[in-house]
């Protein structure tokens, strides 16, 4: 199928592309694309404009200050996974985004468009919410920055008003003792996962001091298994501890059966995948 009948401006500052949205409320940012041009195709999405932020250079690059891994919106997926300084202040980054999907749609599709589409089964909201990092948008408000608590709201919906553009992503370096984890289970290699879980874990004293574990492909959104994280609070990391983790994690299981899997099926894999994220965080930690 083709997309419908649209409009097409590409501005080259944010404030254009603010305004161009504001003027229109059918239109919609075109960023990577990977998302958004598939469902206009099968005419899911009829937006009557689009505003292509590629030529906006304000929205790219990468810079590690003071402690926090600043993204631009535009950058690639693929740019950001092998960013050295990157993924030196936090590794979790290149671990993460190594699952997203195949290095063909790394090349193209950007940090800011995955995050501003919210699918519940992406992986880099989930590395946002575990990571408790930020993003920074522009709207005909002004700025604001917004915590990655309180970005995603339900499936591929988030708290942007709708002229506004995301235009950088805030992840923190990792704090000194912190081991870090991501796994996911698909069917296929590239695929959406039925569950993914990102992990960081601090150890002190043998003990487990912080720990922060969200979970993708679960829900309606990337959620934070606080139940998970209070199991292992205060402990040694060691099997009874990551047991416990897992099991607590079931909870928050709410995606329903289909034909890919069953509901106890997916509580078991989220269980499993809190496990292991656990085992090998804690090592890397030095626990």
């Amino acid at each position: 199928m083709k997309p419908a009948l649209f409009d097409y401006v590409a501005p080259e500052t944010v404030e254009a592309a603010v305004a161009a949205l504001a003027e229109d409320e059918t239109a919609r940012p075109l960023a990577g694309g990977q998302s958004l041009i598939p469902t206009m195709n099968f005419r899911l999405a009829t937006p009557g404009r689009l505003v292509d932020l590629q030529r906006i250079a304000a929205l790219r690059g990468i810079a590690v200050e003071g402690g926090t891994i600043r993204v631009g919106a535009m950058t690639r997926h693929r740019e950001l996974e092998t960013h050295a300084a990157a993924n030196a202040a936090n590794p979790l980054i290149g671990e993460v985004l190594d699952n997203v999907a195949h290095i063909a749609i790394r090349n193209r599709g950007t940090v800011g468009g995955s995050i501003a589409h919210a699918d519940p089964a992406a992986e880099l909201p989930c590395l946002l919410v575990a990571a408790g990092g930020s993003v920074t948008v522009e709207g005909p408000g002004g700025n604001r920055e917004i915590a990655a608590d309180d970005l995603f709201r339900f499936h591929m919906t988030t708290s942007l008003d709708r002229a506004e553009i995301l235009t950088e992503v805030r992840i923190p370096a990792l704090a000194p003792a912190t081991g870090y984890a991501f796994e996911e289970f698909a069917r296929r290699r590239g695929d959406y996962a039925l569950a993914g879980v990102c992990t960081l874990l601090a150890i002190e004293g043998g003990v487990c001091r912080e720990t922060r574990i969200a979970a993708c492909g679960i829900g309606a959104k990337p959620v934070r298994l606080a139940a998970a994280e209070e199991a292992l609070a205060g402990r040694a990391v060691d099997e009874t501890a990551r047991s416990e983790a897992g099991e607590a994690a079931k909870e928050y299981m709410t995606a329903p059966a289909d034909m890919q899997a069953g509901e106890a099926y997916r509580r078991d894999l989220l269980a499993a995948l809190v496990r292991r994220t656990v085992a090998t965080a804690a090592e890397r930690a030095g626990g």
